[in-house]
């Protein structure tokens, strides 16, 4: 049986992010690059992952997804409205 993906679109100011959350280990890819290496500073990083500490589920969905437009803040702004939808989505 496969896993189930759960979709959720942000927009911040200029950019749009398109985030796909599925049951796994807290592994986020933006972009085809590891969270880290993409979000090098770590005010934006917490930013992006408010949404899961709320639900204290931070390592239990991995997350893909793929940004456009704007800059670094408006990116994980957008990312972070994105993953707020799609986790929506899981209940």
């Amino acid at each position: 049986m496969s896993k189930p993906i759960y979709y959720g679109t942000g927009r911040r100011k200029s950019s749009i992010a398109r985030v796909y959350l599925s049951p796994g280990k807290g592994k986020i890819t933006v972009n085809g690059r590891s969270f880290d290496e993409y979000l090098c500073r770590g005010p934006l990083s917490m930013v992006v992952t408010q949404p899961l500490f709320a639900l204290d589920s931070v390592k239990s969905y991995d997350i893909q997804a793929q940004v456009k437009g704007g800059g670094l803040t408006g990116q994980a702004g957008a990312l972070r409205l994105g993953i707020a939808r799609a986790l929506i989505q899981v209940n």
